[in-house]
């Protein structure tokens, strides 16, 4: 499969933010751009010998699928990664309503995204927000385990919990971030 061309892709981010600010012919556009990359993503996907599996059916769920989430797509960050991800998880779908296994080549995406530790996949201060939101050992829990990336037991061991209260405390905290920034 050929990458999709960045100037393509970033066509697809305006049309995209055009259409969410009602303007139908940039939507109009927009499905039309992203259906021939799907189209190419759907098609390099299927197997050889695929009975049973059609490219356009598959082309077609997925343009449902982010029509119906289009909503989730945030402004300022780039379309590819949020197109494909829908792609993918379609794609994965649909195998596993015909039971089949499919593996992707995470490799083969290697054209297509941006290196990922260039791109931010969190802003700072959202997270720092989100974590100041909790209290007293929620806040700790949490700070540890997702922010610095210590151990289960680690953190325990520092704010002398026992590992059970250190899950729950964490489970809970994310649960309130969850609550509170509208994603349960």
């Amino acid at each position: 499969m050929q990458p999709a061309s960045s100037s393509k892709l970033q066509g697809l981010d305006d049309l995209l933010r055009r259409a969410l600010a009602g303007d139908e012919r940039a939507y109009r556009a927009f499905l039309t751009d992203a259906a021939v990359i799907v189209r190419r993503f759907a098609a390099s996907r299927m197997p050889r010998h695929s009975a049973g599996f059609d490219v356009e059916d598959l082309v077609q769920e997925i343009l449902l699928a982010v029509h119906s989430k289009r909503h989730t797509w945030r402004p300022g960050e780039p379309v590819a990664p949020w197109l494909f991800a829908i792609a993918r998880y379609k794609a994965i779908d649909a195998y596993r309503r015909r039971g089949r296994r499919i593996e992707i080549d995470i490799e083969a995406m290697g054209d297509v995204f941006e290196d990922p530790s260039a791109t931010p996949t969190a802003v700072a201060h959202d997270v720092g927000r989100a974590v100041a939101s909790l209290g007293g050992r929620q806040q700790a829990v949490v700070s540890a385990l997702s922010v610095e990336g210590k151990s289960i037991s680690e953190t325990a061991r520092e704010l002398d919990m026992s590992e059970g209260a250190v899950r729950v405390a964490f489970h809970r905290g994310l649960s309130a971030i969850a609550k509170k920034f509208g994603r349960e």
